[in-house]
């Protein structure tokens, strides 16, 4: 592995972002009718590999449930206002109405309130109700408290997630969430995440995870580099993680962890490349965001956001583009990528000649 010297004490691996990174055509071509989107992780399968991200101006109960009937998967955060207040709509529209340091404040303030076990399980079961397959997350720093209320309310998949997780966190406060032991105990499958290095995603492979989320703060509402100075592009992070998939499937006789990118996919191009460098899935926020029927209103912002001591994210604005329908199967009106999702999905596959997603992983990329 080629690395570079940056100074003479210090040397790093070069890695790549989705911008780095193009897809190259095949001797092929196929027509569009011909290529399946389908995935499937576990007993659920769905039209497609996009899942909504547990984040608040994203996923209400009722967007959840749109999702899943649009044919993908929509994952409640119930460690937000949906889980705090009886109704938080007036919240959100005064949310909508501020800007700057004014709204991180008020984030702040409103993510003070205590999280609600009685409410994650009316809000489960609301989603329940409409036959989607339900799936909710939690941080890991939540998990314990609050995982029996998200089990008994008949979750579908659990998603623990995080800027960043990890098998062997180190804490001389409080007793860590063991995920080994806690995954072994569930009867529900777990996506876990995120991570961005081959050794940590093959410590959470480990620990029973169904799937493992990729990515540290990458997407358009994090501030983690500029206030840690940390992150890992993703073209890179996709890819190793997908090798370490590959090695766990041959050491554990043949058990299957899904790769699922979560972070700097803020366009549909980013989509087809995150598959390419070997994702089953993709986690997607902002473009989700830009739907008329988002809960933010055409604002933006992650868990970090409110952070309490230390935000690591920020609100962020975009132009409503169309409903949750046509940002993923369009008819779209902008040529930018930000609706028709899976129709520029399609159109990627058929265009360099594959069938379905887990052929389209083989397909050959440069760096530009």
């Amino acid at each position: 592995m080629t690395e570079i010297e940056i100074g003479r004490a210090k040397r790093a691996r070069r890695a790549y972002a989705f911008d780095d990174v193009a897809i190259v055509p095949s001797r092929r071509t196929r027509d569009t009718t011909e290529v399946s989107t389908d995935w499937q992780i576990d007993a659920y399968r769905f039209d497609t590999p996009l899942i909504a991200a547990p984040m608040d101006s994203v996923m209400s109960p009722s967007t959840a449930i749109a999702m899943g009937k649009l044919g993908g998967l929509g994952v409640l955060n119930l460690e937000g206002v949906w889980t705090r207040y009886d109704d938080p709509q007036p919240l959100l529209d005064e949310l909508a109405g501020m800007s700057g340091v004014d709204a991180t404040r008020r984030l702040q303030e409103i993510y003070e309130a205590p999280i609600r076990a009685e409410l994650i399980t009316e809000r489960l079961r609301e989603v329940r109700a409409s036959g989607v397959t339900v799936a909710g997350a939690l941080s890991p720093q939540r998990t314990k408290e609050f995982a029996k209320a998200v089990v008994d309310a008949g979750v579908d998949l659990f998603v623990i997630r995080g800027t960043t997780v990890s098998a062997e966190h180190v804490s001389s406060q409080s007793e860590p969430l063991n995920l080994k032991e806690f995954i072994y105990e569930l009867d529900v499958p777990v996506i876990v995440g995120g991570c961005a290095t081959y050794q940590a995603a093959l410590h959470l492979m480990r620990t029973g995870a169904a799937g493992v989320l990729v990515g540290f703060g990458g997407g358009a509402a994090h501030t983690t580099r500029t206030v840690l100075g940390v992150a890992v592009p993703m073209a890179s992070a996709v890819a190793d993680v997908a090798a370490a998939r590959r090695d766990y499937l041959d050491e554990s006789g043949g058990r299957y962890v899904h790769v699922i990118a979560d972070g700097a996919v803020g366009r549909s191009g980013d989509i087809a490349k995150a598959i390419a460098c070997g994702a089953d899935a993709v986690m997607v926020g902002s473009p989700f965001a830009r739907a008329t029927d988002a809960p933010g209103k055409g604002f933006h912002w992650g868990n970090e956001a409110h952070h309490a001591d230390l935000p690591r994210g920020q609100r962020v604005a975009f132009e409503p583009v169309g409903t949750f329908e046509e940002v993923l199967y369009g008819p779209s009106h902008v040529a930018d990528g930000t609706m028709n999702l899976v129709g520029a999905l399609k159109r990627a596959m058929a265009t360099t000649g594959y069938t379905d997603l887990k052929e389209f992983q083989r397909i050959e990329v440069v760096v530009g």
